[in-house]
Order: structure tokens, then C-alpha cells, then sequence
């Protein structure tokens, strides 16, 4: 494993994933990043078994890791079931998900994820994609600019926060970080870092599309999980949590109660662990990005 990405929780993801090494098994690693999960899980797993691993960064990509049971794929998480559908995988026995941005993305300022370097904003997951946190920034309308900083960053001033862009922008084009930080510098109320992090946090789920393609990947979980397979989900944002505790307590990213004909609730998964488990004191002061990680781990029934 490599320092692309250090895993949170590395330990209680795997054996939450309940890998039987005696048996021919199939597993899934949604977000393969250093390859750090799907290294351990191979180390664990049986030698027939088989572990599909998706990422939409080229950059995770180059980090394959040499082992015949490993079957690498560059695509959104999204569409991991048609992928599954490809090799004729009709049910897994494990899905696992760190929702997280990899630390390599926040260290490459090149990427524009962090506001720690001046660079050009960039955000995209998927480096193919045209939609970019210049376009979001520069194009979209002062109205849906706030909604995003209100819903995904839950940014108190999101109104004055988009006008103070949309002057900014009449006058230049807001193409680069420090740009961005220099516009908005009398608008920005409480901790500075705090707010900045709320703002590009922001721009970087609206850029990737992020919670409607959580909302694909988890529905589309409950389809290829076999009976008795695992679900573990790794998430850092209170969106995230929600879609996947809606999943795992109402059996949809939504929340939607659905009843079959004598009024039973549809729940197609238990929790094996209630509630969620975070990291410990010790993990935290080594890694600071997973204080706000929240595991779920559940069972197909």
C-alpha cells in the first residue's frame, strides 16, 4: 500500500465485510484510491476468490495492485452493477465504500480540492468530465449558488456569499484558488478555515454529482448483495450518513417507506453493528481526517 490515501477504520471496514478465507468468495471495493481496503481484503480472502475494485480517478487507477483476483475498473461507482453484470456477477458477498476524498487529492494542489494551495480550481473526480468548479463558479446562477453552499455546505450567509461571486465574476473570471479566497474574504463570517472548508466542500460534491450518484450506487446495492452479504460504508458528511442510514433502515438512499401488501416495512438489510463506529483517540491523532468518519456496517436479509 502506498501514502496516496491512508485508510480510516481500516481494520473494523475489513472485518466488517465478515471474509471467509476457507470459501470462493466475491467482493467489491467502490472506491479503490492507494488500493489501501482491497489489500488488506486480499490478504484475507480465498485464493479462488474474486475482488472488483472501481474508481473514476485515473490517477487511483495507477496504483492496480498485482493479483490475478483483483479486476480494476476506471468508472464511476455509480454503474458498478452494469460493470458486475459484464462479468456475469449476479451477487457479491461484500461491498465496501471510504466516501471520503482521498488525502492525495487534497495534497495535489494541482487538483483544486484544497484551498491551502493556489492553483487552478479544478474538483473533478473524473478528469474526463467537462462540468468544473470554474464552470460551477462562473456560470451557474446566483440562485442555485445558493442552494448549493446552503444544502451541501451549510453555509449560514449562502446569499451574500453567492452575490459577493456573482460582482466578483462581472469583473473576472474566478479561475484559481486564491481568486476565489480573495473574492469572498469580507463575506466570510466565524473560523476562517472552517468556512472555507464548508465552501469548497460545496463545490466539490455539486462539481462530481456526489449525492446523486450515492443515491444510484446505494440503491443499487440491495440488487447484487447476496443474502448474508455484508454493507460497509464509510462516510464523511451528514448527507452521506443519512442516504446511507436511510438505506439501511428504510431499504432506500431516499428515506421512502415502502410496504408490501400486509403493511410490513421493506427493510432488506440489518445492522450488525447499531448505529455508527468513529475512530478512536489514537487513530484521530494520527490521521486527523478521520475524526468526522462514520462507519455503518449491515446484512442483506
Amino acid at each position: 500500500m502506498n501514502e496516496y490515501h491512508k485508510p480510516v477504520l481500516l481494520e473494523e471496514s475489513i472485518e466488517g465485510l465478515n471474509i471467509d478465507s476457507q470459501k470462493k468468495q466475491i467482493f467489491v471495493d467502490l472506491t479503490f484510491g492507494g488500493g489501501g481496503h482491497s489489500s488488506f481484503m486480499l490478504q484475507k480472502m480465498n485464493k479462488d476468490s474474486a475482488l472488483f475494485a472501481f474508481d473514476q480517478d485515473i490517477e487511483a487507477i495507477e496504483n492496480s495492485i498485482k493479483d490475478e483476483r483483483l479486476i480494476l475498473l476506471e468508472s464511476n461507482f455509480r454503474h458498478f452493477n452494469k460493470f458486475l453484470k459484464l462479468f456475469d456477477i449476479n451477487g457479491v458477498d461484500g461491498i465496501l465504500a471510504d466516501l471520503g476524498v482521498s488525502s492525495h487529492q487534497f495534497d495535489d494542489g494541482k487538483r483544486g480540492f484544497s484551498y491551502r494551495a493556489d492553483e487552478k480550481l479544478d474538483m473533478r473526480m473524473n478528469q474526463k468530465q467537462r462540468m468544473d468548479a470554474i464552470l460551477v463558479l462562473n456560470e451557474y446562477s446566483e440562485n442555485d449558488l445558493v442552494k448549493i453552499f446552503s444544502k451541501y455546505g451549510e453555509i449560514r450567509n449562502s446569499k451574500q456569499l453567492a452575490k459577493k461571486i456573482v460582482q466578483c465574476r462581472q469583473r473576472f473570471v474566478i479561475d484559481t484558488t486564491g481568486g476565489l479566497i480573495n473574492c469572498i474574504e469580507s463575506v466570510i463570517r466565524g473560523n476562517k478555515i472552517k468556512y472555507l472548508s464548508q465552501l469548497f466542500q460545496a463545490v466539490r460534491i455539486e462539481v462530481n454529482d456526489e449525492m446523486g450518484a450515492l443515491t444510484d450506487m446505494l440503491n443499487n446495492t440491495r440488487k447484487v448483495l447476496k443474502k448474508g452479504g455484508r454493507l460497509v460504508m464509510m462516510s464523511y458528511h451528514s448527507l452521506e450518513d443519512r442516504l446511507v442510514k436511510n438505506l439501511i433502515k428504510r431499504g432506500n438512499a431516499e428515506g421512502i417507506i415502502v410496504k408490501d401488501e400486509f403493511g410490513h416495512i421493506d427493510r432488506p438489510f440489518k445492522e450488525v453493528i447499531k448505529g455508527v463506529i468513529t475512530a478512536n483517540k489514537d487513530e484521530i491523532e494520527s490521521n486527523p481526517r478521520a475524526r468526522s468518519a462514520k462507519l455503518r456496517i449491515a446484512e442483506k436479509v
